[in-house]
């Protein structure tokens, strides 16, 4: 067969319908399996809101903050599960590859490169203990790498942290060494609230107690009274009486925000007011007077 002859028949191939009919039919194949597989992961998410739905009116009850990660967790790993069985699907049955020996190739590739992918192994079993240990849920207010913010996503490989100016942290789970996680227990509001000595103590305290006996009521995430501890510093121009108060988990900030807006309204109505720095200043002869009296002891 020459030449001519060949291109004939490549030309015939390319232009006839049996090439066309078999391309349609593989992308038509394609298209089936990716909406079946998005079928399936969107009812697999919806499934999964309602299971943990009716769980709240079962027997077994977990907190909010883990619900959040373990649903946020199960859809993930079933959308991957999905999605690699529907390119194994388009693999085998659109493209004709030998799914079975590309595996086993895979499989031994993996050995080789699982001895260079031990990071990827550590990130993924701190990942597995960050979960099952409970170390910190998505919605909580942590501080993990050097990093605070607010818990995005948790994954078996890596945690996403949101700053509270707006940076997304994408962190490794392997690096989360240490967690400091602010939405576990109660937090504390600590506000020293400074006086000029020209005031009373007993003054002070008396208007900063009636101010914080109306805080509860004004503001939710303040729980119970704050209280007095006492004097805690001594300044050059004034003295420092320090307030605390219990707050919701992660609200400490802002109870010492609300605490410090309130005595300040109330102190300065009461005619305290914010102590400022003072310069005294003395003349030539003023100095030599004052060194005089000093050396007759008056």
């Amino acid at each position: 067969m020459n030449i001519e002859e060949r291109l004939q028949n490549s030309w015939e191939y390319l232009t006839g319908p049996g090439l066309w009919i078999t391309i349609g039919e593989g992308v038509l194949r394609i298209v089936l399996i990716i909406i079946l597989a998005l079928i399936i992961v969107r009812v697999t998410r919806n499934l999964v809101d309602r299971l943990f739905k009716r769980r709240e009116s079962g027997p077994i009850r977990i907190t909010e903050r883990r619900e959040n990660t373990l649903k946020k967790l199960i859809k993930n790993v079933v959308a991957y599960i999905v999605y690699f069985i529907a390119i194994i699907m388009v693999l085998d049955n659109v493209l004709g590859f030998n799914v079975g020996a590309l595996l086993a190739g895979a499989g031994v590739a993996g050995l080789a490169i699982g001895f260079g992918a031990q990071n990827l192994v550590r990130d993924i079993i701190s990942g597995f203990f960050i979960i099952f240990e409970d170390q910190f849920s998505v919605g909580d207010y942590v501080g993990v790498a050097g990093i605070e913010g607010t818990v995005e996503e948790i994954g078996l490989r890596t945690t996403k942290v949101l700053s509270w100016t707006g940076e997304l942290h994408v962190l490794p789970n392997g690096n989360v060494t240490q967690v400091i996680n602010y939405s576990v227990h109660n937090g504390l509001s600590i506000v020293d609230v400074n006086i000029p000595y020209e005031s009373n103590v007993n003054d002070a305290e008396k208007a900063i107690n009636e101010i914080v006996a109306t805080l509860p009521d004004k503001y939710d995430f303040i729980v119970g009274v704050p209280e007095i501890i006492g004097v805690q510093n001594l300044d050059v121009s004034h003295f420092s009486i320090r307030v605390i108060a219990d707050t919701l988990p992660g609200f400490q900030w802002a109870g010492e925000r609300n605490i410090r807006k309130e005595l300040q309204d109330k102190l300065y109505k009461e005619g305290i007011e914010i102590p400022a720095p003072r310069i005294v200043m003395y003349s030539g002869d003023e100095k030599q007077g004052l060194l005089e009296n000093r050396e007759r002891g008056e």
